[in-house]
């Protein structure tokens, strides 16, 4: 997940122990689908939509998150966050309060922490009780203001911080939804995130799924290609799918190789990691996991003028952590395929 909009990596929890994926069995009943309308915020920087907690419910306007696992919301103690909703557990009768606290830090040095409880939680009418949350006291640096109040972590109870699992993982064990599927649709007008199913007219043709890395905790795939004008310049890639983070990222020695398969093609940036392409031949980019080819439009890589006759791409370098060859698809990607970025429990 990505706090920090503009640079992303950051907000991947440091030291975290990622074990083994819980399994879920396909045999499980279902019973329901909902679809959250989502708004887009700064420009296609950000997707938030509503989450209910508690009873009677208290609502927040939320960023759902695919690189994390936790639910957050602000405290209505915290005397520091600046969100517009904050969440008071005593005015809930179906909140709980549990042992430990929470507690998460950030590669750009935000952190939130807060005591944990259980409430219901409700998403487009799909219903969990008993979700593990944290009502957040204290919030900083990125984390204070902007559109989302907090987040909502949909990868595995991996990486979770409160050791629990994450609301759709519980909506699937509590037969809440009709499948373990769910799919984001992101465009500035439009977006929805789809719970326990797909919406059929959001795409044609079969979805193309693939194996996850059992041990990653994030919605990680391997085997894949970066293609740049129809020929795969950087291939047997693992890929992260993050919803939560505005663009694409990779290390700096696969990166590099990329970009010197384009003409003028420059690290303008080199704290940052930003690269630049000339504005007026922007690159077809794709990436291949063994199928179908996914094409990344060209004004969704090109961000606009970096400088003279340059512009600034969507993809940039940096040391993820997570080992050799780790890519990071964020939003840049997920709003070329939204209709088909359908996740898989």
């Amino acid at each position: 997940m990505a706090i920090d909009r503009n640079i992303g990596i950051e907000n991947y929890n440091t030291g975290a122990h990622i074990p083994p994926i819980a399994t879920l069995p396909e045999s499980l009943s279902r019973r329901a689908t909902g679809s959250e309308s989502l708004t887009d915020q700064d420009s296609n920087e950000e997707w938030t939509g509503t989450v209910s907690i508690g009873t009677p419910a208290q609502s927040f306007t939320i960023d759902f998150d695919t690189g994390s696992s936790d639910l957050w919301v602000p405290s209505s103690s915290c005397s520091g966050c600046q969100a517009k909703h904050s969440y008071d557990p005593s005015s809930s009768s179906t909140s709980s309060e549990q042992s430990g606290t929470f507690q998460i830090s950030y590669g750009d040095g935000s952190q939130a922490s807060g005591p944990i409880f259980t409430d219901t939680v409700s998403v487009s009418g799909v219903t969990v009780t008993g979700q593990y949350l944290s009502a957040v006291t204290s919030e900083s640096g990125n984390l204070v203001g902007g559109p989302n109040d907090g987040l909502m972590g949909m990868a595995f109870p991996a990486i979770s911080q409160l050791g629990h699992n994450p609301f759709f993982q519980s909506a699937v064990s509590e037969k809440a939804v009709d499948s373990g599927v769910f799919g984001f649709k992101l465009s500035s007008s439009g977006a929805q995130l789809n719970l326990g199913g797909t919406d059929s007219s959001l795409y044609s043709g079969s979805i193309e799924y693939h194996d996850l890395a059992s041990t990653a905790g994030y919605w990680q795939i391997g085997g894949a290609s970066a293609l740049v004008n129809g020929k795969a310049v950087v291939s047997d890639i693992q890929t992260i799918i993050d919803s939560g983070t505005t663009l694409m990222y990779g290390p700096s020695d696969q990166v590099k190789t990329f970009y010197s398969s384009i003409s003028g093609a420059q690290e303008y940036d080199t704290q940052n990691g930003l690269w630049s392409v000339p504005c007026d031949s922007i690159p077809t980019v794709a990436f291949s996991w063994g199928g179908n080819t996914w094409q990344i439009s060209s004004s969704d890589f090109n961000l606009g003028q970096a400088s003279n006759g340059d512009c600034q791409a969507a993809l940039g370098s940096a040391d993820l952590g997570f080992g050799d060859g780790v890519w990071l698809l964020g939003d840049t990607y997920v709003l070329s395929y939204g209709p088909a970025r359908v996740h898989r429990y």
